[in-house]
């Protein structure tokens, strides 16, 4: 598999608009960021359940801290913290947070991107995907701290 870019699920969209799913964006929601190397498929068009945690991305494919039991990258991945949603006078909305860093002895080799999804969510299928977004290529540490770099326009933004 071959990470190329970053993208907003399809699915994450059509259910917010259509009111299918509870997303609750800068709000109450836990949202984490999950590590993957080459063998996980990103595609935005992928259904709710196959954006999911559990689905598509769990398993062989995700990258956690190597060292002290996994506990600075955990499976499941870091929580986003504070996020944020925000509108601006352009026409656009974006969705942020901090920079997302593990501990300060992570081990983790060959993260090519990471999925963003919201851990609080049940309907229509727990812990649904919101977005991918790729690093550009392969990112290790070793005995350091992995920071996800949130860029300036967040984790994603839309243009209206």
């Amino acid at each position: 598999m071959a990470w190329t870019d970053s993208r907003i699920y399809r699915q994450f969209v059509a259910d917010v608009l259509a009111d299918t799913a509870q997303f609750k964006l800068g709000g109450t929601d836990v949202f984490k960021a999950a590590l993957y190397g080459t063998g996980a498929t990103p595609d935005r068009d992928a259904t709710a359940a196959n954006s999911a945690y559990a689905a598509t991305w769990h398993g062989a494919a995700e990258i956690i801290d190597t060292t002290g039991g996994g506990t600075d990258w955990p499976t499941g991945g870091v929580s986003l913290g504070t996020e944020t949603l925000t509108t601006s006078a352009g026409g656009i909305v974006m969705f942020d947070s901090p920079d997302v860093a593990s501990g300060a002895t992570a081990d983790i080799a060959a993260a090519f991107g990471c999925l963003v999804y919201d851990d609080t969510i049940a309907t229509p299928v727990a812990d649904q995907g919101v977005c991918f977004n790729y690093f550009g290529g392969s990112n290790s540490v070793t005995n350091g701290t992995f920071t996800i770099v949130v860029h300036a326009n967040g984790w994603f933004r839309i243009t209206t």
